[in-house]
């Protein structure tokens, strides 16, 4: 299989139960770049709210987004995969303006099949209840931006396969 010719630094972006942690290190590993959990760089604070059920205001995400952004920067031209929910257009427009050449993957998929997923997720911080937010908050991928949207339906493996053959069409 072919590699992109410049190696992306690649954002997984898209809604809590979308799989960006699973579908982020196996998309790294196909890509043969490092994989960032972008749940990590979330400081403290976000993480008692989220855990709470409380959404995060962009006040409280700016801090995570700029730590993104500058793990992003440090991998420009050696590429990288880093998740991040990446909801809002002024959201990746902050990445943008800290790494002007990432990409992002938005994993898409029905309401229904990701609410199923979240719902058998062990340990991890986001209820199901802040699902509603998320797609109230989300603002898919404009034309004048950089990246590709894939439908996470069929297992990660196929889903992976989907996001790498969409990032090499952004390479021709």
């Amino acid at each position: 299989m072919k590699q992109p010719r410049t190696p992306h630094v690649v954002v997984v972006m898209g809604v809590a139960g979308t799989g960006k942690t699973t579908i982020g290190p196996l998309l790294a590993s196909r890509l043969g770049v490092p994989y960032a959990e972008g749940d990590d760089f979330h400081p403290e604070a976000n993480i008692a709210k989220m855990t709470a059920g409380t959404p995060l205001t962009d006040e409280d995400r700016w801090p995570w987004l700029d730590a993104i952004g500058v793990w992003a920067h440090g991998r420009a031209g050696l590429g990288g995969v880093v998740s991040s929910s990446a909801l809002k257009r002024s959201y990746r427009d902050r990445l943008r303006a800290a790494a002007p050449g990432i990409v992002f993957v938005h994993l898409t998929g029905d309401r229904g099949l990701i609410e199923e997923r979240m719902a058998h997720r062990q340990g991890h911080f986001m209820p199901t209840a802040l699902l509603d937010s998320q797609f109230a908050t989300l603002q898919p991928l404009q034309a004048d931006e950089s990246g590709v949207a894939v439908d996470v339906s069929g297992s990660p493996e196929e889903i992976t396969e989907r996001a790498v053959t969409a990032l090499h069409g952004l390479d021709e």
